[in-house]
């Protein structure tokens, strides 16, 4: 029988919630009315009420996270997000995984998914592919976009392990079903029609070098259109636009770009003086300018560029070595002259490869390195033995070393003093040479006597403090780093700042390990690997761009730590193994190079989700 004070029936008894330690010691309101007055309710509910609001929460007895778990769970989104699926995928799998323990959990239109907590080291499966859903275009102009971002990128010299992986990418992503096979020049693309079992083969091919300031702009292009920011025709007509654009720099700017790097290399990694630096970096204009002018238009000469350009380095560097008074070193202008045409960029792509499992353009490009440096070492002998046939008192001099100098005799009684016991007396005739004396004084091989004036002299080590940033700005504008726009002033401070970082710590392993230039190579590869590769992720930058100086600059500095280029012969099986010793030093240089970089991208890549797109970087 129904009361006055009674509810109305449409309004429904809410059932308390036993099972919530909230509501455990709560007394129901609603039951409280039954027995009472309107005042006497409405009293016992403002009490209950408060009594509930007042109540304190229990403690949680979970304990709490510790460094390890902190420290794991590094970089992970707790908070509630949005699904980035559109409606329509969800209505058609209304159950998906949202974490790596495979714990499903319902998602419906419109609702917040809230991802189980989960640990982001290697177990952690990649995320979803990305899909083109505003920028949707024509097949044909997604295939199109494919081909022209494979020419573009071999065209501007991107590191050729990352090609195949960043092609294979933007296929997966543009729905594009193209295969890709990578071969040295050339990249076979085969693209499958989806309504029959036809198909295409196409034959890219595209010969060039480092270009940053172009690799970065397609490298831009590549991500915008893989994000859905920019549709693939437009991708296109952007990257056409950077195959048909001319140089960033005129012939002669990029002749005094060699001629300052050769310049600053001979003091810093060869031992040069303030005379040999000016010799050496001239040699390096004039073989710029052979490279980029004469070998371009003639490819009868362009085949044996490399050996005339090392011949006449070689030839004059002897010439000047000869004049009376030692005012030049043959070993620094000899190898600082040469340095621009040394391939040690392609030694560290083919063992860059060979440590993805790319066997083929790994070896291919190994082997054609060795054999490129054994030119380069047979040219500056050539050279070298050229102006010995032509001037026979140099020849003389050259063969016959340090020991006809002219001796000392002195006669009377000797006793030896610089040790605990004098001895007896001896008497007799004591010849003396310069042979110990100049043997003292050689440094990195020039020979340098103390009582010269500072011209002929090595700088000191606190030159490099501004010669080691004037180097790395020359070598990225030598390699079409542009300057014109606040965005690519910036990229180079950032390659600049690397490459400082990066030759530091070179520096500082070579005074603490002077015989391994492997481990030294590693050492400052690893931490320009970290530096680049953090960059990439934390700034959104391009890595490969903003590493490329650094690591250009571990090359000859590791070259030069194992010997130099040049070193001294006094017969033909010791030019040979001159030759094969170079080709060795710059191998074991890159293999030491290689292991930093790939230890340095694992480390950085270790936490934290995974990329869609491939990586670009070394």
């Amino acid at each position: 029988m129904a009361t006055e004070n009674d509810p109305p029936e449409s309004f429904p008894r809410p059932i308390p919630h036993s099972n919530n330690p909230f509501f455990q010691n709560a007394p129901d309101p609603i039951s409280s009315m039954d027995s009472s007055g309107p005042q006497a309710d409405r009293v016992q509910s403002d009490q209950a009420l408060s009594a509930i609001l007042n109540e304190k929460e229990p403690k949680n007895t979970k304990p709490k996270p510790g460094f390890l778990t902190t420290f794991l769970n590094f970089g992970l989104d707790t908070t509630p997000r949005r699904s980035s699926e559109p409606d329509f995928a969800l209505e058609k799998e209304p159950w998906r995984r949202d974490s790596v323990a495979g714990q499903s959990m319902q998602s419906e239109p419109g609702n917040f998914a809230i991802p189980l907590p989960s640990i982001p080291i290697l177990s952690k499966k990649p995320r979803r592919p990305s899909a083109i859903i505003r920028n949707v275009t024509e097949i044909d102009n997604r295939r199109k976009f494919i081909l022209k971002l494979a020419k573009a990128l071999m065209s501007f010299g991107a590191p050729s392990h990352r090609i195949e992986s960043q092609l294979v990418a933007a296929s997966k992503i543009l729905d594009a079903q193209a295969e890709f096979v990578h071969l040295p020049n050339i990249i076979i693309v085969t693209i499958r029609n989806g309504g029959t079992a036809s198909t295409r083969t196409y034959f890219v091919r595209a010969t060039g070098r480092i270009a940053l300031s172009r690799l970065n702009a397609v490298h831009h292009v590549y991500r915008k259109v893989l994000h859905d920011k920019l549709s693939a025709e437009a991708g296109t007509d952007r990257l056409r636009d950077l195959l048909t654009a001319p140089p960033v720099y005129n012939l002669w700017t990029r002749c005094f770009f060699a001629f300052t790097c050769a310049s600053i290399l001979c003091v810093l990694s060869f031992g040069g003086s303030f005379l040999d630096m000016w010799v050496s970096g001239c040699c390096a204009a004039v073989l710029q300018y052979l490279g980029l002018n004469a070998a371009n238009k003639s490819s009868m000469y362009a085949n044996v560029y490399e050996i005339s350009v090392t011949i006449i380095v070689a030839f004059v560097a002897r010439g000047l070595s000869n004049i009376p008074g030692n005012f030049f070193c043959y070993s620094a202008v000899s190898s600082a002259g040469v340095v621009v045409i040394l391939p040690g960029f392609t030694v560290l792509i083919s063992a860059l490869e060979l440590m993805s499992k790319n066997v083929f353009c790994g070896s291919v490009r190994i082997v054609y390195a060795i054999i490129y440096t054994l030119f380069l070492g047979f040219g500056l002998t050539i050279g070298s033995d050229l102006y010995l046939v032509v001037d026979h008192r140099a020849r003389e001099a050259y063969y016959s070393g340090p020991a006809t100098m002219p001796t000392t005799y002195t006669h009377g009684v000797f006793q030896m003093i610089n040790g605990t016991n004098p001895g007896v007396p001896f008497g007799g005739v004591l010849g003396l040479t310069g042979r110990s004396y100049e043997s003292e004084h050689i440094i990195k091989g020039c020979f340098r006597d103390p009582s010269w004036n500072w011209a002929r002299q090595p700088f000191p080590w606190w030159t490099m403090l501004f010669l080691v940033p004037l180097y790395s700005t020359s070598s990225s504008l030598s390699n079409l780093q542009s300057v014109f726009t606040w965005n690519s002033r910036k990229q180079l401070a950032i390659m600049v700042f690397f490459s400082c970082c990066s030759y530091t710590v070179n520096r500082a392993i070579s005074a603490v390990l002077p015989t391994r230039p492997d481990i030294v190579s590693a050492s400052g590869a690893f931490v320009i690997g970290c530096l680049g590769n953090g960059y990439s992720r934390l700034m959104r930058g391009t890595a490969f761009t903003s590493m490329v100086t650094g690591v250009l600059f571990l090359v000859p500095s590791g070259i030069a730590q194992g010997g130099g280029l040049t070193q001294t012969y006094k017969s033909s099986a010791d030019q040979y193994s001159s030759g094969f010793s170079l080709a060795l030093r710059m191998i074991t240089v890159a293999c030491g190079v290689t292991i930093g970089l790939f230890v340095s991208q694992v480390l950085v890549y270790l936490f934290g989700t995974r990329k869609n797109a491939a990586h670009f970087a070394f």
